[in-house]
């Protein structure tokens, strides 16, 4: 494996494959001091104020001069907001689908309502954190030793939060909160639902049922802990219903599905320098793969394309589209600022020590996951996400929060790459663990799937890997267990944003 990679030949700085002592010939250079795996590298002298480029794109000011072969990192590197002239569709790559008749399947559970899940759990949605310990308690009553006479279940799981009440009964943060519960409450992935308020909160469940035109039946109930008397006959009412639902949804059986029902969440934490440079790009390519099918994949985090929004309004399937993103960034400036905040609040120490030193960077690496097909919908926080092929969600760039948007959103798959290790998985939609280096792959084989990192120490492709985790994505679709679903996480992943003041 060669010392450093380049990213591209308009690059001033290359990437260290491994740490690397001073003297280390390094194109025409050689380094001046020590440089850490996944650390950037001087290739020429960047004067004081001048642009440092990765990717062929900005990623920050040099803060100071800085010599040929000197570390180029949080020391001497400035970060500065973006300030482009956004282009719209002007790099289309139209995808070149696969005929309806050789497209791959999986086996999923098909709804009556049509739509496709890949588990079969049933869900007990709060309202208001109030209700939070009924519904786990409800879910808890339900062990290993009676849910083994349902094979088919996956589960009885709770879905609490922290939030409900003390908000306005309006606006971004209520409605953003409401889709939450609306998507979980028809979600594919679940046979049964049942709703648990409290009574008295300001994010009322009827409120909910008329909005959405959702109607109770025996899958789908609704009760407040107010109403029903207490929390103790709450939750014995609440676990009667459970039982009653458990047959129902033992009868869903697998079948063949179109890989078009999928919705993949594009997701990445605990991000390094090499997410940008094996995992990611990597995904991208399965998300290419998946689009041809028909499939849909939803990139978010709308912090951690800060900086590459640019390269996305250029595939916008539409100006109407590429807009619609532009007036995110802007809505994101706008939050930050007023909160006192900045968008290079992110990278985190995490990410630095693993060689990213602005958002700018990190955005460039994050935005690879989306990979090269057109983008054809932009969607706000958890609404539901209508259009095929690439699309976009907004959301934070704080992990659980922003799948949980993704899957409310429909995503019935999550692939999540990570260059640190995040201990991550959710519910109801397994997540798939993708390491983006072989070192970090090796110490926690438990909990990671696929081994981009591969593609440097092993000489993989990105057609390869990409391969690999598409092939990944049906195989999970179609019942095999994840890591992250094997360790059992997911219980406690579920983070509705929460958006606005608490009052």
């Amino acid at each position: 494996m060669d010392p450093f990679v380049r990213l591209d030949p308009s690059d001033n700085v290359v990437t260290a494959t491994r740490a690397l002592e001073a003297g280390t010939k390094v194109e025409d250079t050689v380094t001046t001091g020590l440089i850490p795996s996944g650390h950037k590298i001087a290739t020429r002298a960047i004067a004081k104020g001048e642009p440092v480029r990765k990717y062929a794109q900005l990623i920050g000011l040099a803060h100071e001069d800085i010599a040929p072969g000197e570390h180029v990192h949080t020391q001497n590197l400035d970060f500065v907001g973006t300030d482009v002239e956004y282009e719209f569709g002007t790099d289309q790559r139209p995808v070149k689908m696969v005929p309806e008749a050789e497209r791959d399947t999986f086996m999923g559970y098909r709804r009556a309502d049509g739509s496709v899940g890949t588990r079969n759990y049933i869900a007990i949605v709060t309202s208001v954190n109030c209700s939070a310990t009924a519904a786990r308690r409800i879910a808890d009553a339900f062990g290993p030793e009676e849910l083994a006479a349902y094979p088919n279940v996956d589960g009885v799981v709770a879905f609490v939060h922290g939030t409900g009440c003390g908000m306005a009964g309006d606006g971004e943060g209520f409605e953003a909160l409401q889709r939450v519960m609306w998507g979980y409450a028809r979600h594919p992935n679940h046979a049964g639902v049942l709703m648990v308020g409290l009574g008295c909160e300001m994010n009322q469940i009827d409120w909910l049922l008329e909005a959405y035109g959702l109607k109770q039946g025996p899958t789908f109930q609704v009760m407040n802990i107010q109403g029903v008397a207490g929390l103790r006959k709450t939750i014995e009412l609440g676990i009667k219903k459970v039982r009653e639902m458990l047959p129902m949804a033992n009868e869903a059986r697998r079948e063949p599905c179109p890989a078009s029902e999928l919705k993949v969440a594009l997701q990445c934490g605990g991000s390094d320098a090499w997410s940008g440079i094996t995992a990611n790009p990597a995904l991208g390519h399965a998300c290419d793969l998946l689009a041809a099918q028909g499939g849909t994949g939803v990139l978010a985090e709308t912090p951690e394309i800060y900086g590459a929004e640019h390269l996305l309004t250029r595939r916008a399937a539409s100006r109407e589209v590429g807009e619609k993103l532009v007036g995110m960034i802007k809505w994101w400036e706008d939050y930050t600022a007023r909160n006192k905040g900045s968008m290079d609040n992110n990278p985190s120490p995490g990410n630095k020590k693993g060689g990213l030193t602005t958002i700018l960077e990190k955005s460039l690496g994050a935005a690879a996951k989306g990979g090269t097909s057109p983008l054809t919908g932009v969607y706000k926080y958890a609404e539901p996400v209508t259009a095929k092929g690439f699309t976009f969600m907004d959301s934070p760039g704080y992990d659980p929060a922003s799948v949980t948007g993704q899957i409310a959103g429909g995503c019935n798959v999550v692939v999540f790459t990570t260059g640190r290790g995040s201990a991550f998985g959710s519910k109801p939609s397994p997540t798939i663990k993708v390491a983006t280096n072989s070192d970090m792959y090796a110490r926690m084989t438990e909990d990671m799937d696929i081994n981009a990192g591969a593609m440097l120490t092993e000489g993989q492709t990105l057609e390869q890997k990409g391969r690999e985790i598409y092939q990944k994505i049906l195989a999970v679709a179609s019942g095999e267990v994840s890591k992250s679903e094997a360790q059992g996480l997911g219980d406690y992943e579920f983070v509705p944003w929460q958006i606005g003041a608490v009052m």
